[in-house]
């Protein structure tokens, strides 16, 4: 069995004790932060798998934690906060969170949703996509661009997939934030846009594959 790593990075002890508690309990190895700097020195010496990240934090906050992380790598991060501004919110995940949780919050949903972030992360296909000079290697879990290779974090990673696999048909926000983010996911539309946006401009010329449906959503546009 693979057992997977969590960092979590939250100032106020009790916060930390009560979530560790009840990821130890699912067999997770739990890592503590108390502040923005030592998490960055643990994330970069541990083989860290995903990251619980509160955004007002002594040293380095959140918001600068998660920037240096995607600077080198797509690990799932979770924002947790008791900021609740939209604003906030979609600042997060410009900056590449994958999900953005506002306390207070129940352990329980959080376990959860620790738990489908990195089930989503490792769902693997065995054959290379291939479509248009993208190439996806789901079991690398790699993305490139007439054969160079692009960062994308998890959910970005989900989206193009999930465009590519319905390649011609017009989809709702609803259905790409119930499909990619999960049913039980309370957040605003606009984190599709927000997402959209950041593929857009990591893909480049490529993004004239993802066209805007006026009213409706997005689609991923192929002329055979």
């Amino acid at each position: 069995m693979s057992f997977k790593k969590i960092l979590i990075v939250e100032d106020e002890m009790r916060m930390r004790r009560l979530i560790g508690d009840y990821l130890k309990r699912e067999g997770f190895i739990i890592y503590k932060s108390e502040d923005g700097k030592k998490a960055l020195d643990i994330f970069n010496k541990e083989n860290i798998d995903l990251l619980i990240l509160d955004i007002m934090l002594p040293e380095y906050d959140g918001w600068t934690v998660c920037r240096e992380i995607r600077k080198s790598s797509d690990v799932p991060i979770i924002m947790l906060t008791a900021r609740s501004e939209e604003s906030d919110e979609l600042f997060g995940f410009e900056l590449g969170a994958d999900e953005y949780i506002t306390k207070p919050f129940s352990p329980k949903i959080l376990v959860a949703r620790v738990k489908a972030l990195l089930k989503r992360c490792n769902v693997i296909r065995k054959e290379k996509i291939k479509v248009k000079g993208i190439e996806i290697d789901d079991e690398a879990h790699r993305i490139f661009i007439d054969g160079k290779e692009v960062g994308l974090t998890p959910k970005e990673y989900d989206l193009l997939i999930y465009l590519i696999e319905n390649k011609n048909k017009a989809l709702t926000r609803e259905q790409l934030l119930n499909s990619i983010w999960g049913y039980d996911y309370f957040g605003d539309l606009r984190t599709v846009d927000t997402h959209i946006k950041r593929l857009r401009i990591k893909l480049k010329d490529k993004s004239k594959f993802i066209d805007t449906v006026r009213g409706v959503g997005y689609r991923f546009e192929v002329k055979e």
